[in-house]
């Protein structure tokens, strides 16, 4: 970690921590997920080769689908109380806390379930808000949430069905796109588009605007297509799966779509192909050194098709008005051996209370916590 911060174990002995969620009180949720069953991918020749690489990876167990409430009563940054929050859910990811309602997204649905400050578990059934497009291929799996500033309204982030369109668009209804979905009705519509995967989501407070991180095609070579952090417009259109990176055709996509393309916004920064973007979070308020004042803290989950291996690592990228400036900063790495074996792979990223960093590595299965270095 950088000069002057840091790193330790905030919790182990986790089931594939994914994703993050600081409630108000600095209870931290841990969202242990993993993809629902596929029945469709034993199906193909890719399917079962894809599948063979990932249980290499550690990737082929069967979902916890549980949220984890860790809790620091000491103060020394590392969670002593532990408590199974809400179980029997379905491969959750994305959660967001609006009044007294906490919002989980599953694979396939939001849900709605009652929470009161310094609850350690929640057992009520829970309510479905809106569904979400699941089903058997269900390529994408991971739905992340945000609500709006004045709570009236949750984004999710909703990956495409394939790499690029090749099971058809009818299989592709509602997907590669950011839904805005009513709170209180549970209506929805699309806010952005022609996003392949998107993921993280955070609020960029200068500006106000949404900014995302997305997971770019696949199958192109090592160094094609760059993932990247983008902010997104309202009724925005980025490419997928006609063009990528703004206009960049890619031929592979019959029949083209030339009046799409000329749509096609280019996003604002690019982070490499294959380093899969996943966690993002404002660092704003963050108490770590003054070099990450005012930015993004992006985790990147890392190639599984790239030689040489690219992400792994968790990033900070600093913002100027509202935009992206300048090369981004390592803030966490030594995730890959030399030998380009992983020893962790980051996905989700928040702040703590206390302003630290805290990373889900759902590979080491710990939530790995970057503080400064006066401070626990």
């Amino acid at each position: 970690s950088p000069p002057g911060t840091r790193v330790a174990a905030f919790a182990t002995g986790l089931d594939h921590p994914r994703w993050l969620f600081v409630l108000p009180n600095g209870d931290v949720l841990v969202a242990e997920s993993n993809a629902p069953p596929k029945p469709e991918d034993g199906k193909s020749i890719k399917g079962w080769v894809m599948g063979l690489v990932m249980k290499r990876a550690g990737a082929a167990v069967p979902s916890a689908n549980r949220i984890t409430l860790l809790r620091d009563t000491d103060g020394d940054g590392v969670a002593d109380v532990r408590s199974n929050f809400l179980e029997g859910l379905n491969s959750p990811f994305g959660m967001a806390l609006i009044g007294n309602s906490l919002y989980i997204a599953n694979t396939d649905a939001v849900m709605q379930f009652p929470y009161a400050a310094g609850d350690i578990a929640i057992t009520a059934p829970g309510k479905k808000v809106a569904d979400l497009p699941g089903g058997p291929i269900n390529h994408h799996w991971t739905k992340n949430i945000i609500s709006s500033t004045d709570g009236t309204k949750l984004y999710a982030t909703v990956g495409s069905n394939s790499n690029v369109g090749e099971r058809g668009m009818a299989a592709e209804a509602g997907r590669a796109a950011i839904w805005e979905i009513d709170t209180k009705t549970g209506s929805h519509r699309v806010f952005a588009s022609g996003l392949r995967n998107p993921n993280g989501l955070a609020w960029e407070p200068a500006s106000g605007a949404l900014w995302t991180v997305v997971n770019e095609r696949d199958e192109l070579g090592s160094d094609l297509v760059p993932d990247y952090l983008t902010s997104v417009r309202d009724a925005g259109f980025y490419g997928w799966p006609y063009s990528y990176y703004g206009q960049n055709i890619d031929t592979r996509v019959q029949p083209p779509r030339p009046d799409l393309v000329a749509k096609a916004i280019a996003p604002d920064y690019a982070l490499g192909p294959h380093t899969a973007p996943l966690g993002l979070v404002s660092s704003v308020g963050t108490s770590l050194p003054a070099t990450f004042a005012n930015g993004m803290f992006i985790g990147q989950h890392g190639s599984w098709n790239r030689r040489p291996h690219s992400g792994y690592k968790v990033i900070y990228v600093a913002f100027e008005n509202g935009r992206p400036v300048g090369m981004p900063i390592d803030v966490l790495s030594g995730f890959l051996s030399p030998e380009g074996n992983a020893f962790g792979r980051p996905v989700g990223v928040a702040l703590d209370k206390k302003g630290a960093l805290l990373v889900a590595d759902d590979v080491g299965n710990v939530v790995w916590r970057v503080s400064t270095s006066r401070q626990p």
